[in-house]
C-alpha cells in the first residue's frame, strides 16, 4: 500500500482511500472489500466523484460500534491521515465579505478550496483535496500572508465555495446601496424606527436581498432550529436560531441589510412594509433543499431600535410524530390513547409556552382524523395548515373570539374539536358546553402542572359539576433536550443530584448515566433533538368528589399521586435512567415538587 505522503502533489485516489480506510479499521473489512469490487467493476463507466462522496454512499459501518460511517467519520479520517486539523465549516462563522475580496471566484473554480478566515498574517482555507499544494505557492505569492490549510468535508467545500461567493457579492452591493444606513449617523430611536421606509425597503426586492433570505432560511433548516430572531441593535444586529429550546446567536447583520431582509421577509408574508410601528402577522410556505415544505409564521415587534422579527418554522415531519416519538411512555401512551378514544368529553393539555403542547395535540388530531370523522379547530394563530382539518382562525378585530369559534363549530357538525387555549370563563364554558353535547374536546391551558389545571377552572369560575360531568383528564408536559447519540459519554452517577431531582420520593438510581459533550453534528451543545416527558392526572370517582368539595391543589395532588400518577420529574427521572437525557436537563426544565 502506497503512503499519500510520498506521492508528491496529487489528486486523491480511490484504490489509496480503501487502502488506508482498511488498514485504520475505519469499517469493516469485509465491506470495505466488496466496496473496493465494486469500484474496480464500474470505474470506466463514471465521471470522477470524490472518493469520499462516493465512499459515503455505500453505507460503511464501523467494526466496534457497527454504527454507519458518516461523511464526517471519512473526513476526519482523512485530516489525520494527512497530518492537517479537521474542520468543520460553519457558514455564519465565517466573515464571508472579508474572505472573498482575498481571491477570485475564477481563480478557485477549478480548485477544492474555500477560504474561510483571514487575519493580518494569514488566510486558511478548507481543502478536500490534502496532497494538492502546488496552489499554496502561487497564493502565498499573491496575498503574501502565510496559508493555512485544513480539512472538510467535500461537500461541504463544494457548497460553500460558491455560496460564500453569492453571499458575500450580495452583501456588498447591499452595503454599497446602502452606505447613508450607518449606524454612526443615526442619533435618536425615531430616526432608526423609521430606517429603511425609502431606502432600506427599496432593495426588499433586489436579487441580492434574496440571496441572503434563501441562504438565511436554509441554514435555519439545516441546523434544525425552530425559530429564527432578527434583532435590530445600534451597531450590527443579531440573528438568533432557536435550536432544541435554547437561543444561539448565529450571525452579526449590519443594520441596513437587516432593514432590507426584513422588508424582504415581509413583502413573502404579505405584510405591510411601510408600517414599523404597529406589530403584524403573516405566513409563508416555503421547501427545502430535500423538497419537504416548510411553513413559517411571522411576527414582527416595533422596538426602541427598529422592528424585530421572529419567524416560528413549522416543519411538518416534526409537528406531527408518533406518540412513541413524542416521549409518551408505555403506561402513558395507553392511557391517552384510551382517553382519546372517548365519543366526548374534555382533555386538557398544560404547559408553558413552547413545551410542545401544539405538537401533541396535531400528533393527536391526525391519528384522529378519519374519512368518517369530522375534526375541527379554533386557533390563534392557526400553528400550521393540515388538510385533514377544518381550521378557523379568531380574529379579535372583528369580534371572532375562541368561544365565537366554538359556537360557530357546534353549528358544523364536528366529532372532535380542538380549542386553541381557553384563557377566560366565556370560552372554558362553551368548551364544555361542546364536551356535554356529545363532543371530544381537546385544548390547552397554560399551568405549571396538571393539577393547577383542575384549580384554574374552578377559579376562572367554572361549576365544578361542569367539570365533573366533562374532564376526563389533564396532561402537563414539558420538553428535554436529547443527549446527542454521536458524542455523549458515560459519566459517574452522583446519588445527591439523582436524590435531588426525585426528593422527596424514591426512585433507585442507574447504573450508568451520560453526559453531554459536544460535536459537529449538535453545534457543540451536546443535545440534539427533544422529548416530552408527561404528568397525567386522570379523573376517577374519588377526584371528582375532591372537585365537588372544591379542594385545593395540595388535595388533588395527593389523591392523583395515591392512584399512580407520575410527576414530570420522575417521568424525566425515567428518561435519565435510559440514557436520552441528563440530571441537570431534568432540573432546568421541570418545576420543583411542591409541599403534599
Amino acid at each position: 500500500m502506497q503512503d499519500f505522503s510520498l506521492m508528491g502533489d496529487h489528486k486523491l485516489d480511490m484504490v489509496e482511500v480503501l487502502d488506508g480506510l482498511e488498514k485504520n479499521k475505519i469499517a469493516k473489512i469485509e465491506e470495505i472489500q466488496k466496496v473496493r469490487k465494486l469500484y474496480i467493476a464500474t470505474k470506466s463507466n463514471r465521471a470522477y466523484v470524490h472518493p469520499l462522496i462516493w465512499i459515503s454512499q455505500r453505507q460503511l459501518t464501523r467494526p466496534d460500534t457497527n454504527q454507519p460511517v458518516s461523511m464526517e467519520d471519512l473526513t476526519r479520517w482523512l485530516a489525520d491521515y494527512a497530518n492537517l486539523p479537521y474542520h468543520h465549516i460553519d457558514p455564519l462563522k465565517v466573515d464571508v465579505d472579508s474572505v472573498i475580496q482575498l481571491i477570485s471566484r475564477k481563480y478557485i473554480s477549478n480548485l477544492d478550496i474555500v477560504p474561510i478566515a483571514a487575519d493580518k498574517e494569514s488566510v486558511t482555507f478548507a481543502t478536500c483535496e490534502p496532497f494538492l499544494e502546488q496552489w499554496m505557492s502561487d497564493m502565498r505569492h499573491v496575498l503574501r500572508k502565510e496559508i493555512k490549510r485544513v480539512v472538510a468535508n467535500p461537500v461541504d467545500v463544494v457548497r460553500y465555495k460558491d455560496d460564500f461567493f453569492d453571499v458575500g457579492h450580495s452583501i456588498r452591493k447591499v452595503k454599497n446601496q446602502q452606505v447613508s444606513l450607518n449606524t454612526s449617523t443615526v442619533n435618536n430611536v425615531e430616526a432608526l424606527m423609521e430606517m429603511g421606509k425609502k431606502k432600506g425597503d427599496s432593495s426588499a426586492d433586489d436579487q441580492h436581498i434574496v440571496t441572503l433570505v434563501d441562504w438565511l432560511l436554509q441554514y435555519a433548516f439545516d441546523q434544525r432550529a425552530s425559530d429564527i430572531h432578527l434583532e435590530p441593535r445600534r451597531g450590527d444586529g443579531n440573528v438568533r436560531f432557536r435550536i432544541d429550546g435554547v437561543l444561539h446567536t448565529v450571525y452579526k447583520m449590519p443594520v441596513g441589510i437587516m432593514v432590507a431582509v426584513t422588508s424582504r421577509i415581509k413583502i413573502l408574508g404579505r405584510m405591510d412594509i411601510s408600517d414599523k410601528r404597529r406589530p403584524q402577522d403573516g405566513r409563508i410556505k416555503t421547501k427545502m433543499v430535500n423538497g419537504n415544505e416548510v411553513e413559517l409564521r411571522l411576527s414582527t415587534m416595533p422596538t426602541a431600535l427598529g422592528e424585530k422579527l421572529v419567524m416560528r418554522i413549522f416543519d411538518p415531519q416534526i409537528l406531527v410524530r408518533d406518540l412513541s416519538e413524542l416521549g409518551f411512555s408505555g403506561n402513558d401512551a395507553n392511557l391517552w390513547s384510551e382517553m382519546t378514544e372517548h365519543a366526548n368529553g374534555l382533555i386538557l393539555v398544560t404547559g408553558p409556552t413552547g413545551s410542545g403542547k401544539t405538537t401533541t395535540l396535531y400528533s393527536t388530531l391526525k391519528e384522529l382524523a378519519k374519512p368518517e370523522i369530522n375534526v375541527c379547530t379554533v386557533e390563534d394563530p392557526i400553528e400550521m395548515v393540515e388538510p385533514q382539518f377544518n381550521q378557523m382562525q379568531i380574529h379579535k378585530t372583528i369580534d371572532l373570539t375562541f368561544a365565537d369559534g366554538i359556537k360557530t363549530l357546534l353549528r358544523q357538525d364536528p366529532d372532535i374539536i380542538m380549542v386553541g387555549e381557553i384563557r377566560d370563563q366565556e370560552t372554558a364554558e362553551m368548551s364544555i358546553q361542546a364536551a356535554l353535547t356529545g363532543h371530544l374536546v381537546l385544548s390547552t391551558l397554560h399551568t405549571n402542572d396538571a393539577a393547577a389545571s383542575i384549580t384554574r377552572l374552578l377559579d376562572i369560575g367554572v361549576p365544578s359539576y361542569l367539570i365533573n360531568a366533562t374532564l376526563l383528564c389533564v396532561v402537563a408536559q414539558r420538553l428535554i433536550r436529547v443527549l446527542c447519540p454521536h458524542c455523549k459519554s458515560k459519566d459517574e452517577v452522583n446519588i445527591d443530584d439523582w436524590n435531588d431531582m426525585i426528593s422527596p420520593w424514591k426512585m433507585a438510581p442507574p447504573k450508568t448515566l451520560y453526559k453531554a459533550n459536544g460535536c459537529e453534528k449538535c453545534r457543540q451543545t451536546g443535545f440534539q433533538g427533544r422529548l416530552g416527558i408527561y404528568e397525567m392526572i386522570r379523573m376517577t370517582p374519588e377526584m371528582r368528589d375532591l372537585i365537588h368539595k372544591k379542594a385545593d391543589m395540595s388535595q388533588i395532588s395527593k389523591l392523583s399521586l395515591k392512584q399512580g400518577t407520575e410527576l414530570l420529574r420522575i417521568s424525566g427521572a425515567r428518561k435519565v435512567k435510559a440514557g436520552k437525557t441528563t440530571i441537570e436537563e431534568i432540573l432546568r426544565v421541570a418545576p420543583a415538587y411542591m409541599s403534599y
